[in-house]
């Protein structure tokens, strides 16, 4: 799906949403019109923890996917691209006639629809637009983004009659039955349960949450390095492979072991030479990275920014040397941001392969940032980065209308 912004025209806007929404559908009912929104999200610290049962700290961000639309008593949802015009049917209702997965965006709409339907909540069709202001293939989570307007959209007013947990939960599964992709529960959760001016840190095992405030005096940066990233790679699949296989050995000898969120160091040091080289290294990052989201919210609470630097460049260097996701492309804009006065904390953010890096700005060094990303970063790779500084927001909902 290529929703990709174009800079110059604002797609998302509601009043714009409307307008096209009724000239898409002269004969939709104006008084009927619905606008659902869900955000992205972008990782402050946690990375690949999240499927092994550990610790994640995300924060939704107002880049975001916003549809609008009139429901109906079909079996379809009839959306419309609003940056391309691409019109397409999607089969949602009933589960018979979903079908299998064809591997296009509208898998992910399908999947939400199957799952919505699977957990005996309703699900109607509707005609719509869709806009999105977040990038394809930058890592901040378009895909859960989609799966989480989808059941807004595909859900009565008020939106699913769950908990926002529950759906980021159906989401999920969404994901990993129907898309394909072993994700963890992060992407949804984020996007289903953001709070306005914060991040959440989240136990993907027990489920349980706490808000953890961002510092109001610095500036959440996202830099797109340009490079894409497919999250659908076998790559990703791989290293969750890995990790399972870490577990499963030391779990044979440690019964407590469930998954790398029962491992300690000292237990991983034990059984290491029992472990493949792969094996070891995803455990290492898994083991070390736990650990490094809950010092990062001791760190911010405590207002020990310098701590939050160094936990964010111990989080990026084992991304790149264990568990192997990063990139030269993220290596060097990494490099160049913590170069850059200013810039307290740097690292690469998401699955990796491409994608961002999330940086913790001082206001007045951001126009700083983006000189050297724009010039050096461009000089030395020839990609086209993109740099938006972003605010946390509230989850998934449903805007007033214009």
């Amino acid at each position: 799906m290529d929703t990709t912004p174009d800079p110059a025209i604002d797609h998302t806007s509601p009043e714009r949403l409307v307008e096209r929404l009724l000239t898409e559908h002269p004969d939709a009912d104006p008084a009927a019109v619905r606008i659902v929104r869900a955000p992205g999200r972008v990782n402050i610290i946690g990375e690949h923890t999240d499927y092994n049962d550990g610790f994640v700290l995300p924060a939704a961000i107002d880049l975001e996917i916003r549809i609008a639309l009139v429901a109906d008593d079909g079996d379809v949802a009839d959306l419309t691209l609003a940056a391309t015009g691409e019109r397409t049917p999607i089969p949602v209702r009933p589960v018979e006639v979903i079908g299998a997965p064809t591997g296009a965006w509208t898998d992910y709409v399908a999947g939400t629809a199957l799952e919505l339907a699977r957990g005996g909540l309703p699900v109607h069709g509707f005609r719509g637009v869709l806009a999105s202001s977040l990038p394809e293939g930058a890592g901040l989570s378009s895909s859960a983004a989609l799966e989480l307007a989808s059941a807004w959209a595909l859900s009565p007013a008020g939106g699913p009659a769950v908990s926002p947990m529950d759906v980021a939960r159906l989401a999920q599964r969404a994901e990993n039955g129907y898309v394909g992709v072993r994700c963890g529960l992060m992407d949804q959760f984020a996007s289903a349960c953001g709070v306005d001016g914060a991040a959440v840190l989240l136990d993907c095992r027990s489920g349980a949450s706490r808000v953890v405030p961002l510092p109001e005096d610095l500036v959440v940066v996202v830099t797109h390095s340009g490079v894409p990233r497919t999250l659908g790679s076998s790559a990703y699949n791989d290293r969750r492979a890995d990790c399972e296989r870490a577990a499963a050995i030391i779990g044979r000898h440690e019964p407590a072991v469930r998954a790398l969120r029962d491992v300690d160091a000292a237990m991983l040091a034990r059984w290491a030479d029992e472990l493949d080289g792969a094996a070891l290294l995803r455990a290492r990052h898994v083991v070390e990275e736990d650990a490094r989201v809950l010092r990062v919210e001791q760190a911010l609470a405590a207002g020990d920014l310098a701590a939050v630097g160094e936990l964010f460049a111990a989080s990026h260097a084992s991304l790149r040397d264990l568990f192997e996701v990063s990139v030269p492309e993220l290596d060097l804009l990494v490099a160049l941001a913590a170069s850059v006065p200013g810039v307290v904390a740097t690292r690469m953010t998401g699955a990796g392969f491409g994608g961002c890096t999330v940086s913790l700005v001082r206001p007045d060094a951001v126009d700083a940032l983006r000189a050297v990303v724009e010039g050096e970063y461009r000089a030395r790779t020839g990609r086209e980065p993109r740099l938006w500084p972003v605010r946390a927001v509230v989850g998934a909902g449903e805007l007033p209308l214009p």
